[in-house]
């Protein structure tokens, strides 16, 4: 039979389908021992250095299907070296090992490599125990080379078709577990070709929306979202066709009764041989989160707005710090959250603080119960204010301990009105016992005879008359004061004072007003401190003993503040006077003798500015208050109250 023809036949053997490549190969093998007119024939694996028989025909003892044997001491050691195939005619004159010779005993051999994926597999060989008597033909080497590609070959398909076998069973394991997760899943999963419109949808879809999968499976998945969202989902739309994937896209579906369903989206691009057909993802239904985060973010922000300061300690760290505060707190202390976190809410404590009141704190945190207690803090600018300040503990399900919570109001404008009510009472009452005293005193002097000049002791009697009258003014106007709103606005110094120095030349002749202004600023206060400034003029010009008093008004900047001096040349303010007004305080043994000290004091602060008053030769008062420039608003810079007196 003509080569040709042998040919033919191995390519039919590995051509049919069906056939198992164990059987091709031992097919194979036959008619090579055939054309080649060689009794043994036989397909070897090569790994780690050892030979392996796979397959063989002929008798041969060693050359059976599982016979092993080093590399190194097989004939195939110098078959793999080679490009083409090893033909031999006569082993005894060739470069075979011989170990391998000794072992084996054919005399004739002629054999090619097999490659599967560019590796080295084995071999095809045939043999024969006697030497050949003439060498192999050129046509016999190739039809080995043949058989040798063609078994690599099919062995390259089996491996093929086995691992699409292997994928293909992952594939319809992983699409059973897919469906089993899909029907059983809370969360809608879905599929949506390139036109938009839906190729799958899971059974949840009906939990969540009410419609059946099918009714969804080839419509747009645009009709079942609401307008407001169609941008949304069409910008992302076109993001996963671009290649994108999205994640936690928030869209608001209508189900069948027309409700918004808020659904979480999360999605990928489909691909098939590098083009995208679709995009495939997972929608949770997130509306009972929404609307709870929803009371939660109305929750926070009325507490964040709220007017009172709301504060959270951790007892559990070291010295109790303070772990949140809201804007209430923020605007009251004037510490932002930043610089009030991580410390112990103490650091508002300073020297007007009552350490009684402070100590209650420390009782409650330590037997872990509630106290309220009012005391003199400070803001982040130094000004003191009165806190009332609520402390409540926070215990968990277990009953421990985990935080306290605080809350601070500040009563600043209310200890105001109590302590000046009280002020009002205590020198109204001193001072009418103490002028009436007089006014007895002296009418008793003219009834009995004792004055000598009754007409004098008269006119002291009217001294004492206005003066009472001058303190039942200052406390009308005090009073009036407390009863006003607070209202703070931009004032125009130069004007304000151009007022005022005008009534005092008009009322005092002979007094002798200047003024000095170097500030372009306004004043961030309320109306009524027209009436302070204008009550330490008088005092300026009344309080003075000479026959033209001289006073000098200054206005300046300082820092945020616009400062008022207001000196006269008079004998000095009375020592206790100034001490009572340093103090912030009257005692029993140190007290004022008027009211217009404290009218002053109580206007300034209540805008959250300063008084102090000074002199040995002369009485210099000196007024602080808030400055505004044309760029700022009074919300800007309005203060609030601070204590009565500072």
């Amino acid at each position: 039979m003509r080569s040709a023809a042998y040919r033919e036949r191995l390519y039919d053997t590995f051509a049919e389908p069906g056939v198992d490549v164990g059987a091709r190969i031992d097919d194979a093998l036959a008619i090579g021992t055939a054309y080649l007119d060689l009794p043994v024939g036989f397909f070897t694996r090569i790994e780690d250095g050892q030979q392996e028989i796979i397959h063989a025909t002929g008798d041969h003892d060693l050359i059976q299907p599982g016979e092993t044997c080093p590399l190194d001491e097989a004939y195939c050691r110098r078959t793999i070296e080679l490009d083409g195939a090893l033909a031999i005619q006569d082993v005894s004159a060739s470069a075979i090992n011989e170990q391998a010779i000794e072992t084996f005993g054919l005399g004739t051999y002629i054999g090619a490599k097999v490659v599967v994926d560019d590796e080295i597999h084995g071999t095809v060989c045939f043999a024969d125990h006697d030497q050949r008597a003439e060498s192999f033909a050129e046509s016999e080497e190739l039809f080995v080379e043949l058989l040798a590609k063609l078994v690599g070959s099919a062995l390259e398909q089996q491996a093929y078709e086995r691992d699409l076998r292997e994928q293909n069973d992952r594939l319809r394991r992983e699409k059973e577990r897919f469906e089993g997760i899909a029907e059983t899943s809370f969360d809608i999963l879905f599929r949506v070709d390139d036109a938009g419109q839906f190729s799958y949808v899971s059974a949840a879809v009906e939990r969540v929306l009410g419609y059946q999968p099918a009714e969804l499976v080839g419509e747009p998945f645009t009709e079942f979202i609401t307008n407001e969202s169609a941008r949304d989902a069409a910008v992302a739309y076109d993001q996963l066709l671009d290649g994108e994937p999205i994640e936690n896209i928030e869209l608001e579906f209508c189900d069948t009764d027309g409700t918004i369903v808020v659904i979480e989206v999360n999605a990928t691009p489909i691909t098939d041989t590098g083009a995208i057909t679709g995009v495939q993802g997972v929608g949770r239904d997130i509306t009972a989160r929404k609307a709870r985060e929803e009371e939660l973010r109305i929750k926070t922000r009325a507490i964040d707005d709220a007017d009172i300061g709301i504060m959270i300690a951790d007892p559990s760290q070291p010295d109790e710090p303070l772990v949140y505060v809201n804007g209430g707190f923020e605007r009251i202390t004037g510490y932002n959250a930043d610089e009030a976190v991580g410390r112990n809410c103490r650091f508002l404590q300073g020297e007007a603080t009552d350490p009684d009141e402070a100590a209650r704190f420390r009782s409650a945190i330590k037997t872990e119960s509630s106290v309220t207690v009012e005391l003199i803090n400070y803001r982040k600018d130094g000004t003191p204010f009165w806190n009332r300040t609520q402390l409540t503990p926070i215990f968990d399900h277990d009953g421990d301990l985990t935080h306290y919570l605080g809350f601070q109001t500040d009563v600043t404008e209310r200890r105001r009105t109590e302590q000046l009510i009280a002020l009002l009472n205590r020198v109204l009452r001193h001072n009418l016992r103490n002028d009436m005293s007089k006014v007895m005193g002296f009418a008793n002097l003219i009834n009995t005879g004792e004055t000598e000049s009754p007409r004098a002791t008269a006119g002291r009697i009217e001294g004492v008359a206005d003066d009472l009258v001058s303190l039942s003014e200052h406390a009308q106007t005090l009073e009036a004061n407390a009863r006003i709103d607070r209202e703070p606005r931009r004032l125009d110094p130069t004007t304000v004072l151009a007022r005022i120095v005008a009534d005092h030349r008009d009322a005092h002749p002979a007094a002798t007003i200047d003024v000095t202004l170097t500030t372009d600023r306004d004043i961030c206060a309320g109306a009524e401190i027209e009436d302070a400034l204008s009550e330490a003029v008088t005092n300026a010009i009344t309080h003075n003993s000479v026959a033209e008093p001289s006073v000098t008004v200054t206005v300046s900047d300082v820092d945020e503040w616009i400062e008022i001096e207001i000196a006269d040349d008079g004998p000095g303010i009375d020592p206790m006077e100034a001490d009572v007004v340093a103090a912030g305080s009257e005692t029993p043994l140190k007290h004022g003798s008027g009211l217009g000290l404290w009218l002053i004091n109580w206007i300034v602060t209540r805008y959250g500015g300063a008084f102090e008053i000074d002199g040995d030769d002369g009485t210099i008062a000196t007024i602080r208050l808030p400055a505004i420039t044309d760029a700022d608003t009074v919300a800007d810079v309005v203060r609030r109250p601070t204590v009565l007196f500072r």
